[in-house]
């Protein structure tokens, strides 16, 4: 799709609520880093971590592993508060505000 129709400014996948027995159903954190790359996205939203636990992980525990995926293939990600507003093609947030 990123060779056909990218690159995109900014991708938004979900990255949270996984686990071992659902590898059909939602992506491990490191992998959404992988699907944004294969987008040929410039930005990646992460989404479907923050609000609330539906899985046997912690709640910040898929946005930690992102972030350390994404540093090392030095990937931009933008992290906004719930609820915070994302502007296309501006100064995106990058708050740390998971970690108390």
């Amino acid at each position: 799709m990123g060779d056909q129709y990218g690159p995109f400014d900014l991708a938004i996948l979900e990255c949270g609520q996984y686990g071992k027995d659902w590898p059909n159903i939602h992506m491990m954190p490191e992998e959404v880093i992988t699907a944004a790359q294969d987008l040929r996205a410039r930005t990646l939203l992460p989404v479907h971590w923050a609000k609330f636990s539906l899985s046997y992980h912690a709640w910040n525990e898929p946005i930690q592993r992102l972030l350390k995926k994404a540093e090392k293939e030095g990937f931009d990600v933008t992290t906004p508060k719930i609820g915070e507003p994302v502007v296309l093609n501006t100064s995106y947030p990058r708050a740390v505000w998971w970690i108390f």
